[in-house]
Parts: structure tokens; C-alpha cells; sequence
């Protein structure tokens, strides 16, 4: 076996140790190598890694080594995958420098050769922090690509397997961005970057007629993911097969596929609505997007129910979750949110005592600055993910009344866009699972059925432009003049309008005051719509 080497000058110890020759030939390089092996034979017979084609890579994991200084072991190029063995692997720096090349094999093999996929590997290693890639040519996932050649995403939404893709579950909207496909893979490396940095969501990359790249934090990960994208292309293809419209809860009729991939368009679709009493139509929309307190929920029922709920139970909620990987997650958000306020001198906010210190005393602390940030009803991720949390224990239990959850004109109108082919999504200060409980507990049933997904704060504040912009490029709409915003709060019309949206504004019974002359159309009810 051919070895070389690499010792740039500054590298860590560990990192001279894991190029050390011992090292490469040592067992956690010779146990990621098999496993890469096993991989292989098992994607062979998926259909993803057929006639030489496809790839995987994966981090050799050594507790003692930080991730991103553990070697990368990388199945090579031209090979029959179904066949390889240990001595067929190629062993890179965490850089993708070759550290150690397999040696060549008698005719009929081929001369070895690293994957061309190495520098795609490389990024997605660099960007995602991964433990292991995998490249698929698997059928699917060229068609999904195919059924529309203009699309620049591929959208599904309402399936189980969703549940499988890190960071997403079965109500929300999967979104897989699509890049062009180049004669030689290494020519792919920049757009590639590109998709993963305009989609921090993503876990995966499609390429046109070409196939996918899938990471995850480890190789079980990754294929697992792998498994549950395959299967949802394979669905989606199914599913169009059928005329049926894979990327909406209802999984209704497509009507038209001329915009992005699994995104229904309809041009000579009706106006979304009957006119107003102005004798005023909307246009034709694609998507409405809503706010919840004050538009589809009486605030009443969010400032007399849910806050005094997450107020009386923060304390009990904390003591009894405190150990579990959510509410350890959620007081570390906490945390990083008061030593910010303390800084700035916010009022209410108290130091929380180390990590170390008594259960108790970092409870009391939490407690007392969760309460302070209630009662100022700032719209802070760490605060409005603790009280979803919490809300979601309530609602389980049967804690919360639901009466009153939505207006009674809400479902009938869901239910009536929906029909129309319009998606609608939710935009909302609360955590984007606080949406879902809400809306997934009415006093009419679960309305999410009716949702094609859910945003909240961690794509910008309410009241600023660019959160508005972020959610358009996200629906994947091509003008934003074609999503209409409902809203009861002035800032936020100003706003989604200055993105370019469409703007009516809710005016229901405990709403806030409108300045004069806004000149924003306004309604009391989504029978107006």
C-alpha cells in the first residue's frame, strides 16, 4: 500500500498522530474502511451505486480526535462497488489531501482512482461539520429532477418519512435544492457550496439527471436520511404518475407543474377570493401566508390561556424535564439570551448561576428570567422555544381549553384554499412547534392538514424586510407579488410589502389600534378573502 505523508506546519499532535502511518493502518481506519465496504454492497443492491457509479465517504470516528480533524476514508472511482474490499480505499486528510492510495490490481481492473467526488465531499465535510457523505445515482433521484427541468427545488410535504430527514418532521415542507449538472463531477464543487449555503437546512443536494449528495452526523445518519429521500422521490414520482400533487397536505390534483418542482401553479387560476365590500380582488395568488395572534387566533386566547400556562409551569416543566436532551438544549439558549441582556442592562435579567451548580439554583434563576421576558412578551427564539415545550406537555395532558384556539371563519377558508390549489403557511413570533400545537388542537380538530408549512423568528424578526424576502426564496415562488400576507400589525404589513408581498390586514375583537391613512386593505374576516 502506497502512503504519503502530510505534515502542514501549526497541525495539533492529534492531527500529526492520525497521519502517522501507524495510524492510517491502525484498526479504527481498518473498521471504517470495512464498513465502507458493507455500505457499498448494500447501495448496489438499492440501485444507487450501479455500474461503478456513486460514491461514500466516511469519518473515521476516534472519540480522542475532534471531527474535524479525523481522517476520511473515500471508496474509490471506477470500481464495481459490489466488490470492493479494505485494500480498495483511499485514505484523506480531514483537507483532502491522499494520504494513503490502494495499490494497483492486474487486468482486467482499471488503474486506482480517488473519486471525483472528492472535492464535493470535501465541502460538505467543511460546511456541515458531517461524519459521512454519501453520493447516490439511484434512479429516483434523477427523475425527481426531471419531471419538471426548470425547477430549482424539490418540495414534499405530509408524508411519514419526512419524519427521517434531520430537523424536519411529517407537517412540515421538505425542501431539497436542485443544481445544474456538469461533464465532469469536480466542476460541481462551487454550486454545490452555493446550494448548501442558500439552504442551512438542507442535509442533501439534488443534481439534474445526474443523481444526489446526502450528509449526516455520521454514517448512520446519512444513511438513514438516504434511505428516506429515496423513498419520498419514489413517492413523488409515483404520486405525479397519478396526477396527484406531492408537495401539498392535501396531495390533491396537479393542476400545473411550470414553476418550481412539486409546487402547483394554475395560470388561469381564480381570484383567491370573492371582492371585498370596496368591490376591490385580490390577484391571482399562489400562497398566503398568516399570523396567528390577532389573525387566525383571537389574543385573547394566547395572552389569557397559553402565557399564563408557560408562566405557572416554567418551574415545574424545568424540574422535571431537566435532565433530557430538549430542555438542557433549551437552557443553553437561555443562557446565551441572558448574558446577552445582561450586557445590554435588560431589565429583569439575572445571572444563572454555571453549569455545575445546584438543580435548584439554576432553575430558580431560569425561572425568574423566563418570567421577566413573559411579562415584556419579547419575541426571543430561546423564550418562545421553552414555551413550546411546555405548551406541548399542556396540550397533551388536556391542560389547555382549546375553545376559542381559532375564528370560526378559519377552517372553512383553509379548507377553501386548499381546494383552490393555494398554500398556505404560517408565520409566527411563537416557535414553529407552539404553530403546530395550535393549530394541531383546535376547537375544529387539526387543521394542519391544511398547512404547507410553518416559519417563525429563526428566519428574521417580523418587523424587517429581509425575514419576508428569506421566506419568499424559501416558498420558491417566482414573483412575491404572488403570495398575499395577513397580518393585524401595522410594522409587519409595512414590511412583507416593502419584500414585495401582497398585504391585507385582520382587524378581529381585542385587536391593537391602526395608525390613520394606512392604506392597507383590511378585513374581519377570511370570508373577505
Amino acid at each position: 500500500m502506497g502512503t504519503v505523508s502530510v505534515f502542514p506546519l501549526g497541525v495539533k499532535m492529534d492531527s500529526e498522530l492520525t497521519r502517522s502511518q501507524a495510524y492510517i493502518e491502525g484498526g479504527k481506519v481498518k473498521e471504517t474502511k470495512g464498513l465502507i465496504s458493507e455500505l457499498c454492497r448494500h447501495f448496489y443492491n438499492q440501485g444507487w451505486v450501479s455500474g461503478t457509479g456513486g460514491s461514500i465517504t466516511i469519518k473515521v470516528h476516534d472519540e480522542s480526535i475532534p471531527k474535524p480533524q479525523q481522517l476520511i476514508v473515500m471508496s474509490p472511482s471506477g470500481v464495481q462497488k459490489e466488490r470492493m474490499v479494505e485494500s480498495d480505499m483511499y485514505v484523506l486528510s480531514p483537507e483532502g489531501s491522499v494520504l494513503s492510495a490502494p495499490s494497483p490490481k492486474p487486468y482486467p481492473h482499471k488503474p486506482p482512482k480517488c473519486s471525483d467526488c472528492a472535492p464535493l465531499f470535501i465541502k460538505a465535510y467543511e460546511m456541515r461539520n458531517a461524519g459521512a457523505v454519501i453520493h447516490s445515482h439511484g434512479m429516483e433521484s434523477c427523475l425527481a429532477t426531471m419531471i419538471n427541468p426548470f425547477s430549482k427545488e424539490f418540495r414534499v410535504t405530509h408524508m411519514e418519512m419526512i419524519k427521517g430527514i434531520q430537523g424536519h418532521g411529517y407537517y412540515d415542507q421538505l425542501v431539497v435544492p436542485i443544481i445544474e449538472n456538469t461533464a465532469h463531477e469536480r466542476e460541481l464543487t462551487d454550486s454545490l457550496a452555493a446550494a448548501i449555503q442558500a439552504y442551512p437546512r438542507t442535509t442533501a443536494v439534488l443534481v439534474r439527471n445526474h443523481g444526489i449528495y446526502i450528509w449526516g452526523d455520521s454514517w448512520i445518519s446519512a444513511k438513514t436520511q438516504a434511505e428516506c429521500y429515496h423513498y419520498l422521490f419514489d413517492a413523488a414520482i409515483k404520486l405525479h404518475q397519478l396526477g396527484l400533487d406531492w408537495s401539498t397536505p392535501s396531495h390533491g390534483p396537479i393542476r400545473s407543474l411550470n414553476g418550481a418542482l412539486g409546487y402547483s401553479r394554475n395560470a388561469s387560476m381564480p381570484n383567491v377570493g370573492a371582492s371585498d365590500a370596496n368591490n376591490n380582488n385580490d390577484p391571482s395568488m399562489q400562497c398566503i401566508v398568516l399570523d396567528i395572534e390577532g389573525t387566525t387566533t383571537p389574543i385573547s386566547f394566547v395572552s389569557e390561556v397559553l402565557f399564563p400556562y408557560a408562566q405557572e409551569n416554567v418551574g415545574k416543566h424545568l424540574d422535571v424535564t431537566y435532565d433530557s436532551i430538549e430542555t438542557q438544549e433549551d437552557m443553553e439558549l437561555l443562557r446565551i439570551q441572558v448574558e446577552e441582556d445582561l450586557k445590554n442592562g435588560v431589565d429583569g435579567a439575572v445571572p444563572i448561576p454555571p453549569h455545575d451548580a445546584r438543580k435548584e439554583d439554576v432553575i430558580e434563576a431560569l425561572v425568574t428570567n423566563v418570567k421577566a421576558m413573559i411579562k415584556a412578551d419579547r419575541k426571543i427564539t430561546a423564550l418562545k422555544q421553552l414555551q413550546g415545550h411546555i405548551w406541548k406537555t399542556g396540550f397533551k395532558n388536556n391542560d389547555i381549553n382549546v375553545d376559542g384556539v381559532v375564528f370560526d371563519d378559519v377552517p372553512e377558508a383553509l379548507e377553501k384554499w386548499t381546494a383552490l390549489g393555494i398554500k398556505v403557511y404560517i408565520f409566527s413570533s411563537g416557535s414553529r412547534l407552539a404553530q403546530r400545537l395550535i393549530f394541531g388542537n383546535t376547537n375544529y380538530g387539526d387543521l394542519r392538514k391544511y398547512l404547507c408549512g410553518f416559519f417563525d423568528t429563526t428566519v428574521g424578526n417580523k418587523r424587517e424586510t429581509k425575514s419576508y424576502i428569506e421566506i419568499a426564496e424559501s416558498i420558491g415562488v417566482n414573483n412575491s407579488s404572488e403570495i398575499l400576507f395577513v397580518t393585524d400589525v401595522y410594522q409587519e404589513a409595512v414590511a412583507a410589502k416593502a419584500a414585495g408581498w401582497e398585504v391585507v390586514i385582520s382587524v378581529r375583537p381585542g385587536n391593537g389600534p391602526l395608525p390613520e391613512k394606512h392604506r392597507f386593505r383590511t378585513i374581519n374576516s377570511f370570508a373577505e378573502i
